[in-house]
């Protein structure tokens, strides 16, 4: 797997956050997280304190704002689910610009789309200062299930194959007359998907021979003990934003 298996989120830049490695990130991004979600819905000052920790990491990252926001619309369902909560919950009413809303369900709408946005802005701070090869060694190095990690790691190397000869096919299929426009033509669309499979099924079992052949175990090599693992400094250094994290939500919730 070349280092060249960037995706698209990944923005290149010399910046302190990408010199990290990757399992300081991955670990820092979830303790984060857990800090946010733990924190009472009451508490807004903690959200806004963690939205400041947000900025001054995608400062140091040289992500801008404004790429941020545009990424961030992926919570949108999500946020339309939230809107509905003040009209649906049950319980005191109170009213907001002539609109009778439940107390209750602001506070959920809040607490879902404070917490929500937190968390998609702190992943998408981690997916563009590190890429997907960088991930995929940074979650292997925190002991995650070998099975997951080779898993993400075929398909990552794979999946250009794939679209590929799905791309192959669906040229075939026009140039013979198919338009999936047309709701009699799914069932050569369906049966392309059936075939795009069994290829891609082949392909494997030929892939896992050939692994078999040179000498594969069942195990990945072992890359945390391989150069560039984290040192004490780093772990250190990038422990810093959930530890601040963590304070907060401990203080919110005494405070709450």
């Amino acid at each position: 797997m070349g280092a060249g298996h960037a995706h698209v989120l990944y923005r290149d830049a010399a910046s302190p956050v990408h010199r990290l490695p990757p399992e300081v990130k991955i670990a820092a991004m979830v303790a984060f997280t857990l800090a946010v979600v733990g924190t009472p819905r009451g508490a807004f000052w903690a959200f806004g304190a963690y939205a400041l920790l947000v900025a001054v990491v995608a400062t140091l990252a040289r992500v801008g704002p404004g790429w941020l926001l545009r990424r961030s619309l992926i919570e949108l369902p999500f946020v339309l689910f939230a809107v509905a909560l003040p009209f649906l919950g049950a319980g005191e009413r109170v009213e907001v610009l002539g609109l009778s809303l439940s107390s209750d369900g602001l506070l959920g709408a809040w607490n879902i789309v404070a917490k929500g946005t937190l968390g998609v802005l702190a992943s998408l701070v981690l997916a563009a200062t590190t890429t997907t090869r960088d991930l995929i060694v940074g979650l292997d190095r925190l002991r995650c299930p070998q099975i997951l990690t080779q898993i993400a790691t075929f398909m990552l190397r794979y999946l250009d194959v794939l679209v590929g000869e799905a791309r192959r096919m669906r040229v075939a299929r026009m140039s013979r007359g198919d338009d999936p426009r047309f709701l009699w033509q799914l069932r050569g669309f369906a049966t392309g998907v059936g075939a795009l499979f069994l290829r891609a099924f082949e392909r494997g079992e030929r892939v896992y021979l050939a692994m078999l052949s040179r000498g594969y175990t069942g195990r990945m090599p072992a890359v945390w003990q391989g150069a560039g693992a984290a040192t004490a400094g780093q772990w250190l250094v990038a422990a810093t934003v959930p530890a601040l994290a963590a304070g907060i939500a401990a203080m919110a919730v005494v405070l709450t």
